[in-house]
């Protein structure tokens, strides 16, 4: 909040700038310690890149490691270790691309799939429980809140 306190001093920063500054830094945190607690339920020893790259893997089918690498906004040398992980703990898979025998391809194997959905499940459950603990009203304003920022992430993409 020193950032912020020094903006206030500041007579060149309008009130909304110094409004957007001061919920960007709020959002920014809130969401940080939100990510680090659902982390924190999952029952799966994996680097955070791993388990984004493996939901992607799931999500987009199987995916060359440079358009992985293109998704998930890593440098392929970066992929490359994380799909080599990933393939060691039996969580995907490589084929060669029947179209282009000089391609691979990686998708997820069925213990990958099976453990990204108890992953989810149990962090599903958990953000539930504190959500339950919330009025109505909260509720409604996050559901809101989260519309929001699913429309700022794809205008962002």
């Amino acid at each position: 909040m020193l950032i912020c306190f020094a903006n206030y001093m500041d007579p060149t920063v309008t009130d909304a700038a110094l409004d957007d500054a001061e919920l960007a830094a709020r959002l920014r945190l809130s969401v940080t310690r939100l990510n680090r607690r659902l982390r924190q339920q999952s029952d799966f020893e994996a680097t955070a890149s791993q388990i984004s790259a493996l939901a992607t893997i799931e999500r987009i089918g199987p995916v060359t490691i440079g358009d992985l690498s293109a998704a998930e906004r890593v440098q392929p040398p970066s992929m490359t270790r994380i799909v080599a992980a990933l393939e060691d703990l039996g969580l995907i898979e490589r084929a060669t691309d029947p179209s282009d025998r000089r391609v691979a391809r990686v998708g997820v194997t069925p213990l990958g799939r099976r453990l990204l959905e108890r992953s989810r499940s149990r962090k599903n459950a958990y953000l539930a429980s504190r959500l339950r603990s919330l009025s109505r009203d909260d509720r409604t304003t996050l559901a809101q809140a989260a519309d929001i920022l699913e429309r700022l992430l794809e205008s962002s993409e």
